[in-house]
């Protein structure tokens, strides 16, 4: 497996420029094909009519959107006239409550999506929105990379956040062009079940696995010394000088994610290095 085909999906160039910059790195070092969606979104509430609005109120709404997605594409198209890498940009509208099938249509035929962080400052719910859409709806891979990230994604040393989840499995198998790459894959276990299918050999059958792959792994077995999952991978990527993470996204329910937080969610707001998800 390798990736040939990568989307990222634009909706402000000026916050979305490191995510666009990693995409056209890893395109230019894998010799992949590059898809942009410049998308404007319209708030509107999908499907329904606001008590009191107008039809020129709406249109006006719609308006904006399509001048959002037009200023996102030239500014994209800009940027990459000066490369030498596939490419392909398109511009579309869509309300937000209607992104997950405009933008899942599209990841279902990519490798791999290149997002930005979707929490933080600047950052609105169409983000968070397309992120989701690509991972439950287009069933691909997305890696999220931190603010400031420029890099083609060269890990050599690599933190796989293991809890035997069909999630991390399915993001174990999609990060193979990356674990294969790098010089070290460290499977970190957190707080493994005494009873569980694994409790003799915490990881063991993963590094074996890894190892028909050639990928040079090894174990960590590690303490929830912290409140949060999230908080003791974190410390263990710093402790160990990770170049990226590997893990399953929203173990639990959706809801429960947007409700409550959860890992996901706390990796992509602090992480410092790249994060490679899928559910």
């Amino acid at each position: 497996m390798s990736y040939k085909t990568l989307l990222t999906i634009v909706t402000d160039p000026k916050a979305a420029a490191s995510q666009l910059e990693t995409a056209i790195a890893i395109a230019r070092r894998r010799e992949a094909h590059l898809d942009v969606l410049c998308l404007g979104v319209d708030r509107t509430q999908t499907g329904y009519y606001y008590a009191g609005a107008t039809a020129f109120v709406q249109q006006e709404t719609m308006d904006r959107a399509q001048e959002d997605a037009r200023a996102a594409e030239v500014a994209v198209r800009e940027r990459l006239d000066s490369e030498d890498i596939r490419w392909g940009v398109d511009a579309v509208v869509s309300q937000i409550g209607a992104m997950a099938t405009v933008v899942g249509l599209r990841a279902r035929f990519a490798d791999l999506v290149v997002m930005g962080r979707p929490y933080g400052e600047g950052r609105g719910p169409e983000i968070e929105a397309a992120v989701e859409a690509a991972l439950f709806e287009g069933q691909v891979p997305v890696v999220i990379v931190p603010d400031g990230y420029t890099s083609d994604m060269p890990a050599k040393r690599v933190v796989v956040a293991w809890n035997q989840s069909h999630e991390s499995m399915r993001a174990i198998r999609a990060a193979l062009p990356v674990l294969k790459a790098a010089d070290l894959v460290d499977i970190t276990i957190i707080d493994p079940p005494a009873h569980g299918p694994e409790r003799s050999d915490p990881g063991g059958q993963l590094s074996q696995m890894l190892s028909r792959h050639g990928v040079h792994a090894e174990v960590s077995v590690l303490a929830k010394t912290m409140p949060r999952v999230s908080d003791v991978l974190n410390r263990h990527v710093s402790d160990t000088n990770a170049d990226a993470i590997v893990m399953g996204a929203y173990g639990h329910s959706r809801f429960r994610e947007a409700i409550l937080g959860g890992a996901t969610r706390h990796m992509l707001e602090m992480a410092e290095v790249p994060v490679l998800m899928a559910h």
